[in-house]
C-alpha cells in the first residue's frame, strides 16, 4: 500500500498513555480543540465544529512540508448541523434571504475543500462518506492514486463531530446506551450501545520508506452480518498479506462496549494465537464512523515507541516487540474492515 509519515489529530484526550481520561458528558466525549493558531481568526469564527476540527488537525502538517498532491478526507457525519441548520431556515425565513455560511458548510466536502483553500492546494480534492468505511475507502484511494503516481505525496484523513442533530439521530436509532457510564468500566457494562466519540486525524503518505513512522500493508472490507464468513474473510486476509514467517503480535480491537456487537469481536480474536496482544480504545475516543483513523495513530504509536499504555490492554501477550498490527473494525454489525499496519522496511 504506501508509508505513514507523520500524522496530527485532535481528539478527546491528551494521549493514549493519560490515566485521567476525559470522561463522557451524557454520553458523548467531545473533542479537546486547541487554539487554532494556524487558522487565520476571520475565517476561524466562520467554521463549523468539523470544518475547524478537519482544517486545525492538517495545518500543521501542512505548514512546513512539501505541498500535497492531493487531499482525501473520509467522513460521515461532518456537515450534517449545518445541513439541518440550512433546512430549519428555510422554513423559517419562507424560502427567502438565507445564511450562505450553513449552506457552505453544510456538505460533507466542506473540510476538504478548506484545506485546499487555505493552502492554495489545486490538486485532487475528494471527501468518501461510506458510513463506517469511510476512512477505508479514502485510504484505498490513496492507494490507488500512488499506483498511478509513485513520487506523489498525498493528505490522507478522517473527521467527524458529535453535532445535536446527528446525535438524536443516531439515539433514536439505539446505536448509544440509555445509562450513563464511565470509560473506565464501558467494556464491563454489558449493554446495549456505545457513547458517542468524535475527532479529526491527518497523515501525509507515499510510496518512499525512508523516514516512515509505518507501512499500512493492506486494507479489506466487508460488509455481512454472518460470523462464519467474518472468519473466513480474516484468515484469508492475513494469509494473503502477512509475508511468510511473520505474525500478527497485537490486535487492535474496535470493540466500543456494545454488547450486541461483541460476537463478532470474539470472532477475530479466535483466528488470532492465543498468545497475540489485544488493546482497545474508544473508552478513549468513543464511538464514530472513521475511529479507525485513531486506531491507525494507535498504531503508529504503538510501532514507534514498542510500548503498550497499561490504559488500553485488555490481554497482554508473550510479545518482546511489534512488528505486525492487526486493526478490526465493526460498524453496526455489518461494516468490518481489516488493516495491516507494520514498521516499514
Amino acid at each position: 500500500m504506501f508509508y505513514i509519515h507523520q500524522s496530527s489529530s485532535i481528539w478527546t484526550q491528551e494521549n493514549f498513555a493519560a490515566t485521567d481520561f476525559n470522561e463522557p458528558v451524557d454520553r458523548k466525549i467531545f473533542a479537546l480543540e486547541p487554539a487554532y493558531q494556524d487558522i487565520p481568526p476571520g475565517i476561524l469564527r466562520r467554521m463549523g465544529k468539523a470544518v475547524r476540527m478537519g482544517v486545525g488537525a492538517a495545518m500543521p502538517l501542512l505548514q512546513n512540508n512539501v505541498k500535497p498532491n492531493g487531499i482525501i478526507i473520509g467522513t460521515t457525519n461532518s456537515g450534517k448541523e449545518d445541513c439541518v441548520k440550512f433546512l430549519n431556515q428555510i422554513v423559517d425565513y419562507n424560502e427567502g434571504m438565507l445564511t450562505p455560511i450553513n449552506f457552505v458548510q453544510s456538505t460533507p466536502n466542506a473540510t476538504a475543500a478548506q484545506i485546499g483553500l487555505l493552502t492554495k492546494n489545486h490538486g485532487y480534492n475528494i471527501t468518501h462518506t461510506q458510513l463506517g468505511l469511510a476512512f477505508e475507502f479514502a485510504a484505498i484511494d490513496a492507494d490507488m492514486l500512488l499506483l498511478e503516481n509513485p513520487l506523489h505525496n498525498y493528505l490522507l484523513g478522517a473527521v467527524d463531530d458529535i453535532s445535536t442533530f446527528n446525535y438524536n439521530f443516531e439515539d433514536k436509532a439505539g446505536a448509544y446506551k440509555k445509562e450513563d457510564i464511565s470509560t473506565k468500566n464501558l467494556y464491563e457494562s454489558n449493554t446495549p450501545g456505545c457513547i458517542a466519540g468524535e475527532a479529526a486525524t491527518m497523515f501525509l503518505v507515499n510510496k518512499n520508506a525512508q523516514n516512515a513512522i509505518a507501512k499500512l500493508v493492506a486494507i479489506d472490507t466487508l460488509h455481512n452480518e454472518d460470523e462464519q464468513i467474518l472468519k473466513e474473510k480474516l484468515q484469508y486476509f492475513i494469509e494473503n498479506n502477512l509475508p511468510n514467517g511473520e505474525k500478527i503480535d497485537l490486535l487492535l480491537s474496535g470493540e466500543n462496549g456494545d454488547n450486541r456487537l461483541n460476537k463478532y469481536y470474539t470472532t477475530c480474536e479466535a483466528v488470532l494465537n492465543e498468545t497475540t496482544s489485544i488493546v482497545r480504545y474508544k473508552h478513549l475516543t468513543g464511538e464514530y464512523p472513521t475511529a479507525t483513523a485513531m486506531g491507525l495513530v494507535l498504531a503508529c504509536t504503538i510501532l514507534q515507541t514498542q510500548q503498550l499504555p497499561t490504559t488500553i490492554i485488555k490481554r497482554k501477550g508473550n510479545n518482546v516487540a511489534y512488528r505486525n498490527i492487526l486493526i478490526y473494525n465493526n460498524y453496526k454489525a455489518v461494516q468490518h474492515s481489516f488493516m495491516l499496519v507494520s514498521i516499514p522496511n
